[in-house]
Parts: structure tokens; sequence; C-alpha cells
């Protein structure tokens, strides 16, 4: 069995090497793959329409793609080529659209009833009594995509938020972008939960050590591991089934004794998850793929 690992970092990240090195140790030939460099073609002859690196290669039996909200339209046409080829993704080329979007995943989970913060889509000019109204203020400003944090602001006041944008008008004038109810009780603090194979594996609480309202770890913030409770397992189970998401970090905020959904993300780091807690990710990750697949150590 052999399998891809899909990342356009130059060099393999922990998770990436991580799972590697486990695949390795199960007997699994594992490689991490840029999706760039994956060139197809449509023809009768499907066993010969992929190359890597200008060369001919034998399709994977899996591809785990850890390209995230970055994913572009080339990259999802080699997944999605892949995929009707028969090879197994963890996540599929459908669930990556669900969550690359923050907009389309609010609309998925307010469809479905699932707790989240006020969300509005705007585009420029924006009406500043409206948002007012509607949202209030403090507001949280987010791309449309975007993980770790990047791409997301708060603005405190009226003020600072059309401080905010005027400045973004400056780079384009025609920009989108999502505003959200700021959640006061879990300012510098969060949940990450992260679900493989329709089990929450693992839970964290995420805490900024610096005041920021943004508490994750790849930002510095700190962690502890969190027991989870029926409300915590339910909610990141509901979500990534409704998303259709194997592999999903789902990210609670507290909210007065319950908990929103902020965000989703379809390809999870999870170092932090392993320094804090003695969940080992990969390996969870890993066994998932061989039964999904129906591996057996030989």
């Amino acid at each position: 069995m052999t399998g891809w690992i899909f990342s356009t970092q130059e060099s393999p990240s922990y998770e990436t090497t991580r799972l590697i090195d486990g695949f390795k140790q199960d007997g699994i030939e594992c490689r991490m793959v840029h999706p760039n460099h994956v060139d197809i073609f449509i023809s009768k002859d499907n066993r010969r329409s992929v190359l890597v690196d200008n060369e001919f290669t034998s399709i994977p039996d899996f591809v785990i793609p850890r390209v995230g909200s970055s994913t572009t339209y080339y990259q999802k046409a080699v997944f999605r080529h892949l995929e009707r080829m028969g090879v197994l993704f963890i996540n599929s080329s459908d669930a990556i659209d669900n969550v690359k979007d923050k907009l389309y995943t609010m609309q998925i989970l307010a469809q479905n009833n699932i707790p989240h913060p006020k969300t509005m889509l705007v585009r420029c000019p924006i009406d500043l009594a409206y948002v007012d109204k509607n949202i209030g203020f403090p507001i949280v400003v987010k791309s449309l995509s975007g993980t770790h944090g990047k791409g997301v602001y708060l603005a405190e006041n009226k003020r600072n938020f059309a401080q905010l944008i005027e400045m973004m008008e400056q780079f384009n004038e025609k920009f989108n972008i999502i505003l959200q109810e700021f959640i006061e009780d879990s300012h510098g603090r969060d949940l990450r939960a992260i679900v493989v194979g329709g089990k929450v594996i693992g839970c964290m609480m995420r805490q900024s050590i610096d005041g920021d309202f943004r508490a994750n770890i790849t930002r510095g913030g700190d962690g502890e591991p969190v027991e989870l409770n029926e409300q915590m397992e339910y909610l990141a189970l509901e979500s990534t089934e409704l998303l259709g998401l194997d592999i999903g970090g789902v990210d609670l905020l507290f909210d007065h004794g319950g908990y929103k959904i902020c965000e989703i993300n379809s390809s999870p780091g999870f170092r932090g998850m392993e320094t804090y807690t003695d969940i080992r990710v990969a390996e969870q990750i890993i066994t998932y793929v061989k039964n999904k697949i129906g591996y057996k150590n030989e």
C-alpha cells in the first residue's frame, strides 16, 4: 500500500513527518507530494494520466490532503481526478470545499441549528449603521479563508472598524469579508477538538498568554487537556459529519456555560494536541486510514 500527503510547504511539517514516519513503521510507503507538481490529463488509459515532476507515476492507494483553506482550483482538479480513479481521499474534495469557505461552513451549520456566532458577509462600501444594528461592537473581522488565526482581526468599536475597512479599501476596493459576533466569554481562550473517523479523539483548551483575543497555539498560545462533556462531543461530531469530514479540527468558543462553533479545519495541526495531551493523533489517523482501506500488517 502506498500513500501521498499533499502539502504546499517547502519541507515537511511536524504533522506530515509524524504521519510519514508512522506509516513507514507499519510497512506502508508514504511520501509528501506538492499538488502543484502533479499534472493530469483526460485519457482512456487512466493509469497513465498522472505525472509527478513530469514523470508518469503509479497512483497511490490513499491521499491525505494537508493544504486546507489555501486549496486552489488547480489543486482541487488534481484531487478530483485522483478520486475518480479510485484513490481514497482523507478528506474528500467536496468536504474540503465545504470547509475552505468560512461563510459556507456557517451556512451549513445554521441550516442544521448548530450554535455559532452571528455572521455577516459584507462588501465595500460597508454600511456601519447596519453592522452596528445587526451585530454590534466589538466585532470580529475575517477573511473568507485562512488558518492559524491569520486574516482574523478584532475591531473594538465603530471607529476602529472604520479605520480597518479604510485601510483594506486601499488594497482592494472590491473585497468581501466576514463579520462575526464577538463572544466575550471566550476572549483569549477556546477549545480545540480533533475528530477522526466519527470519533472525538482529543480535546484541549487553548489560552492566549499575551492578551491576544486569538488563542492559537501557532501564535504562541498555551494549552491544557480538557475532558469532553456531552455538548462538546455533540458539536464536534455533528459539525464534522455535516461537512463530510473524515478528519477535522473543531474550534469551540465558550459562551456562558455553553459553546458555539468558531471554525472548522480540514487539515488541523496537531502538534499542540500531542504536546499538551497524551493523545497520539498521528497514530489515530494512520489506524483510521488502514481500517478504511482494509490494510493488514503482514
